[in-house]
């Protein structure tokens, strides 16, 4: 099973970027898949969430109303949309899988991790 990532970049304040996830392996059907990611010097936190059936999502406060997440079944993928980044954005992203009914991801649950991608939004 893999998840890859991809779409991180260089961005101004302000700005905007969109990252994907494709799952490849297995199908997810009852995998809540979502984001984490990591500043340098920092822990590995808990970014954004999505249900199998894309009907729920959940986002860390941090970038509620700024960051909005969806899938597309059919392609195994799903898209972390962020707008109006700021500087304290600016992390590695990584994407992450677990088999779970619940919308809060945990670091130490998850089941599957994609490789990072960097996103980097500067001021």
């Amino acid at each position: 099973v893999q998840l890859q990532a991809s779409g991180g970049g260089l961005v101004q304040a302000g700005g905007s970027l969109r990252l994907s996830c494709v799952a490849s392996g297995r199908t997810f059907s009852d995998y809540t898949t979502g984001w984490f990611r990591q500043a340098p010097g920092k822990e590995r936190e808990f970014v954004a969430a999505i249900s199998w059936s894309g009907a729920g999502t959940y986002y860390a406060d941090s970038v509620k109303g700024r960051f909005a997440m969806s899938r597309d079944n059919a392609k195994n993928t799903v898209y972390l949309q962020m707008n109006s980044l700021k500087p304290e954005d600016t992390a590695v992203y990584y994407c992450a899988a677990q088999r779970t009914p619940l919308l809060q991801l945990h670091t130490h649950a998850v089941d599957y991790w994609g490789k990072g991608t960097l996103v980097t939004v500067s001021s």
